[in-house]
């Protein structure tokens, strides 16, 4: 065998003991009696520091240096060296120890998070949330930073994006974004609301609501025999390999929207993670290329599909067969219109296209603030509260509709959130540049026919998987840098429209 070779077992060993891990951190999040979480955490703490003791290990370095020194040509061996040099660069400035604390801490404060959620109490969830931000600022130290403490947490999601960019992204949205509310705020005020909300609080029987779900999730691509959906507290997609992949959601009998969109967007992270080319197969390749890319993949499928006029037109039928009578009396506008209702409201993930991004900005401030110091986990709730009035107008009467409701900082994802509202931008760029390529594309959704997009996003993006930066995979797709003006445009021109501005 050569040395590269040699390596590529080494890397194939090392990605199937962090599959491992995957099962018993899905296994948590789903099924796993509550007593189970301390025993858990030791589980996946000794899982993990043996994957980083490995990644980070003298006989790693050693088989890693010897591989690049036989230059690979094949453009797949080449990428997984670059991106395993990189990788490990950055992994050995985290001690041993540090990482088996981090993981244990972080599977009791996730564990914490879902009881203090379900009753109400901050405090009793305060004393794991002081451990999550500590851990990740104690990680920027570690991994080392140029401007901003932020810009090493980031780096673990969107590589090549700084905090000084997403600042600058994020105060030309808002600029954007605050007027479209306020006219918008000003057409409903004036009786020009697009249709009644109740519609969606009827009753709508929860198998019903998994089988038509299920059923869009396959008809856009998800392989339900490489992929399952259970539930979570909070929605996530997750797996194993590409022939392994999970997605979860949760249910509520008298709201349509939680699982019908949370099933969507879930879906579009796994169809990505199902179509990373087959040579990279256990590998650290074998992944979305950033978050930022992978979210655009769920936001494509979420909102630019399945909030779509087109799309309704075509699935409502099915969803009328589902739920006869709670559906009697609507139209397929009528859904659409439904669907698309701009309400500021507590719950991000039920947020609507126009308002989502308000509630990013405010988590990315408020991290900012304690890892800055100018904020203590203590004062995070009226912190929350306040942003919430100053962002979108409304005052969650609960930390459990307000800084309870994110499973984020309760698992140490410090740094992620902005990736959302960089995802919504990029898939309009994304799903902008198939459109152009892919003559028929509109027609062919209208048809209830995926094929066409999913292929092409296969083609541009989901096959390379870890191969290209996420700026660099940008470019290649799209033939320019992210840029916020196609994204801005959609909103401006669907809105408008809808509410006669």
């Amino acid at each position: 065998m050569s040395a590269l070779d040699d390596f590529r077992q080494l890397a194939q060993d090392i990605t199937d003991l962090s599959g491992a891990a995957g099962v018993l951190e899905w296994d948590q999040q789903t099924y796993m009696p509550r007593g189970g979480a301390i025993t858990r955490g030791q589980q996946l703490a000794t899982l993990e520091r043996t994957v980083h003791n490995l990644r980070t290990g003298p006989a790693f370095e050693a088989a890693l240096g010897a591989a690049e020194r036989e230059t690979p040509t094949d453009a797949v061996d080449s990428a997984l060296l670059e991106v395993s040099r990189r990788d490990f660069e950055r992994q050995r400035k985290l001690p041993s120890d540090f990482v088996q604390a981090f993981s244990e801490a972080r599977t009791a404060s996730s564990n914490a998070w879902e009881q203090a959620r379900a009753d109400n109490d901050f405090k009793g969830f305060e004393p794991h949330l002081v451990k999550m931000f500590d851990f990740a600022a104690r990680s920027a130290d570690l991994y080392g930073y140029k401007d901003h403490p932020y810009d090493a947490l980031l780096y673990d999601y969107e590589p090549g994006v700084s905090t000084a960019e997403v600042r600058a992204a994020f105060t030309e949205l808002r600029a954007f974004t605050a007027p479209l509310v306020r006219r918008i705020a000003e057409r409903v005020q004036a009786g020009g609301e697009l249709a009644d909300p109740a519609i969606l609080e009827r009753a709508y029987p929860i198998e019903g609501q998994r089988r038509f779900g299920l059923k869009v999730a396959a008809a856009f691509g998800f392989d339900l025999n490489r992929g399952r959906q259970d539930l979570a507290v909070h929605p996530f997609e997750t797996n194993f390999s590409r022939d392994d992949v999970r997605i979860t959601t949760r249910f509520q009998e008298h709201y349509l929207n939680d699982a019908m969109f949370s099933t969507f967007h879930e879906a579009g992270h796994g169809i990505y993670e199902q179509n990373t080319g087959l040579k990279l197969a256990r590998t650290p390749l074998a992944r979305g290329a950033s978050s930022m890319v992978h979210e655009s993949q769920s936001r494509t499928w979420e909102n630019l599909v399945g909030r779509s006029r087109p799309f309704w037109r075509h699935w409502l039928p099915e969803l009328k067969a589902e739920f006869p009578e709670a559906l009697a009396d609507v139209d397929a506008e009528t859904i659409y219109r439904l669907v698309n209702r701009v309400q500021p409201s507590f719950i991000r993930v039920d947020a609507d296209e126009v308002t989502y991004n308000l509630h990013i900005m405010l988590r990315f401030e408020l991290e900012l603030a304690v890892l800055e110091g100018g904020l203590k986990v203590s004062e995070l709730p009226e912190a929350w509260n306040a942003k919430m009035q100053d962002f979108l107008g409304v005052t969650p009467p609960t930390d459990r509709l307000g800084v309870l409701q994110d499973v984020h900082w309760s698992a140490g994802l410090v740094g992620y959130f902005p990736t959302y509202t960089l995802g919504n931008i990029l898939s309009v760029q994304l799903f902008e540049a198939a459109r152009a390529a892919t003559p028929g594309l509109d027609a062919a959704l209208a048809a209830g026919n995926y094929a066409p997009l999913r292929e092409w996003l296969s083609g541009h993006v989901h096959r390379f998987g870890r191969m290209l930066l996420p700026l660099d995979l940008v470019r290649q797709a799209t033939g320019s840098g992210l840029n916020a003006e196609p994204y801005t445009r959609y909103l401006n021109d669907k809105y408008s429209q809808l509410y006669g501005l």
